[in-house]
Formats: structure tokens, C-alpha cells, sequence
């Protein structure tokens, strides 16, 4: 009994089909596939095909995705992706929940919102915490959203200036050997932070704040020596710091201040065998209270599907070398 198929109906504005549906009905397919449904579309009626738990869990989610189009979202294939992750756990209306928490709007007027839970409790954090932590995969919006925040405390008169900054490690690739003065030489390190800086607050204005010093983008090396207070400061790339570069600029801060620092220990460019500063802080400051600690995973992944099926790959694949890395370790001999 509990397998038969029933039929459930949901009625769709006609305004919204196209948005609920996606681009040749994609979203509906990857609906239909994940949960095991048969979905058609009418004359603004969807019908739902499947068995009774099936096709509850389907109805649920579409109706989110229509109450998520009615608030002016777009529906893209990463909301209907996270939205179908959440169905498989019975977790409902997370989206929507997701959706009320607003931190600015960009250049072009679009809002700039958390997507997923995790990203949720990052943007929370960096409004509780003097310090937070935000560690993750590339694509989970560290950077982006810290950014955001930034430029909104910035707007609000919070603090009186923004600092970005990285280390300059080079990725495998010499730069010394390009022309140019030192500037020109650490603006491709520096390049990610321009443009989300450009996206969020227009080059015009970027420029003019830059001129008169209350944006301020520069290599780690340069904090040394100096007292940030009344500033709103993100360290990017911190997985690429060493330990006595993450203990300086962690006492760089002054009062006023608020600080996120990114990384993604997965992508370390240190020197083989080196120490990431950001491992060790994580250990080191865990108990304090008033620094948080925000772990993203690839279920917070919001750039193309394809980006959080390569991250989940590589996370499987690590798995599954770690276990073979201890196995292969020879075993010590007695009286070493």
C-alpha cells in the first residue's frame, strides 16, 4: 500500500511557471529524477506523480520554489540542488526561512543573500563575533559574503574603512619576472577582492574611497607594525599564512574592529611541510568566546553544479587516501 502512486495537484501563477521550471523544464527533471516523481505541467496546474512520500516531498519543495519566485528570486539549479538536499533530511521551509536574511544590494540592484544554512550561520557569526573564522571549499562564498558585510558596515557608518588583505604566495607559477612596479606585481594576488568589490559597490565608488584611503587592499606583509582600529578587515587566503604571520596580524587589531578570515585548507600553497597559520589558530583560539568558527562543506557550494560535484570528488578522494597513507607507513621497530 505504502508504494502506490497518488496524484497531487499544485497550482502555479502563470507569471512563475517559467521561473519555476527552468530553461527546457531542467528544474523539473532534476526533480523528477532525484525524488523519483513524474511531474506535468497544464494550463498553470503541476501535476505530481508518485508514491505518497515521493510525491509529498515534491510538492513541498515546489511549493517553496513558488513561494521563493513570489519574493523576486530567480530560480536557479543550485536552489532547486540545495532545496532537494534538504528535502532528503524532511527539512522544509529552510529555504524561505534562508531567504529573509538580506545584507545589501550590488551595483546592479541585486541582493546580495546567504543561500544555504551554512552560509546562513557565517553571515550570523560575522554579526555576533569580533573574529570569524570562515573555512570551506572554493565556491561557498567566504570572500564574497564577507565582502558584503563589509561594505554594508562600511555604508552604515560602523567603521570608517575597509582592509583587505592576503599573502602573497605565489601558486606554483614566479611573477617576480613581470615588468612593473611593486604594485602591478601583487594586484593579481589581490585581483578576487577587486572584483567583488567592484560587483558590490561599483568601480566608481571603489576608486573614489580607495583615493581618499578608507578602502585599503594590500599584501599581508604590509599590516606589520600597525594598529587597525574603527576598521572593518578581511584576511582572504589565510590557509597560504604561516603561524608567526597569522599571530601578527591577528594583533593588528584594535578597537572598533571586526575581522573574518577566509581559507580553504584544501588549497595550500605554502612549501611542502610548512605549517598553515590558519590550522594552527583554528587549535589555538578555539575557546575563546568572542572569535567564532564557521565550517563550510560542498553542500554550500553556489557557483556552477558541476564546481560541487568536483569539490565532493576531491573531499571522496581525500577520504579514501588518508586511511591508504597510514596503512603504507612501515611499522616502527621495537628500541626505536
Amino acid at each position: 500500500m505504502t508504494n502506490s502512486i497518488i496524484e497531487l495537484h499544485i497550482q502555479i501563477p502563470a507569471d512563475l511557471e517559467g521561473n519555476i521550471s527552468g530553461q527546457f523544464d531542467e528544474h523539473l527533471k532534476l526533480i523528477e529524477r532525484t525524488l523519483n516523481v513524474t511531474l506535468i505541467s497544464r494550463d498553470g496546474m503541476l501535476k505530481i506523480l508518485g508514491t505518497e512520500q515521493s510525491a509529498g516531498q515534491a510538492r513541498k519543495l515546489i511549493e517553496e520554489l513558488v513561494e521563493l519566485a513570489r519574493k523576486g528570486n530567480t530560480i536557479i539549479r543550485q536552489n532547486v540542488t540545495y532545496a532537494l538536499s534538504l528535502a532528503m533530511e524532511e527539512r522544509n521551509q529552510v529555504l524561505t526561512e534562508i531567504d529573509k536574511d538580506f545584507i545589501c544590494n550590488t551595483i546592479q540592484g541585486r541582493p546580495v543573500k546567504p543561500k544555504t544554512l551554512g552560509q546562513k550561520d557565517y553571515v550570523e557569526q560575522i554579526r555576533q563575533k569580533m573574529i570569524v573564522f570562515g573555512v570551506g571549499p572554493a565556491g561557498t562564498g567566504k570572500t564574497y559574503l564577507a565582502m558584503a558585510m563589509a561594505v554594508t558596515a562600511f555604508r552604515n557608518e560602523e567603521v570608517s574603512r575597509i582592509i583587505l588583505t592576503r599573502p602573497a604566495i605565489e601558486a606554483g607559477e614566479k611573477l617576480g619576472f613581470l615588468p612593473g612596479d611593486l604594485q602591478s606585481k601583487v594586484d593579481p594576488y589581490l585581483r578576487p577582492l577587486y572584483d567583488a568589490l567592484y560587483q558590490i559597490m561599483g568601480a566608481d565608488s571603489f576608486a573614489k574611497n580607495m583615493e581618499r584611503g578608507l578602502i585599503e587592499v594590500a599584501p599581508l606583509a604590509y599590516m606589520r607594525g600597525r594598529t587597525l582600529d574603527n576598521a572593518f578587515i578581511i584576511l582572504d587566503e589565510a590557509q597560504n599564512t604561516t603561524p608567526a604571520q597569522m599571530k601578527m596580524f591577528l594583533t593588528r587589531i584594535g578597537f572598533g574592529s571586526k575581522v573574518v578570515v577566509t581559507g580553504d585548507a584544501s588549497q595550500k600553497d605554502l612549501p611542502k611541510d610548512a605549517v598553515s597559520g590558519l590550522d594552527v589558530a583554528m587549535k589555538v583560539l578555539k575557546n575563546i568566546d568572542d572569535i567564532g568558527f564557521c565550517k563550510l562543506t560542498s553542500k554550500d557550494v553556489v557557483r556552477h553544479p558541476l564546481v560541487q560535484q568536483i569539490v565532493q570528488a576531491y573531499e571522496n578522494y581525500e577520504k579514501k587516501q588518508k586511511p591508504a597513507r597510514k596503512q603504507s607507513r612501515p611499522a616502527r621497530r621495537s628500541g626505536e
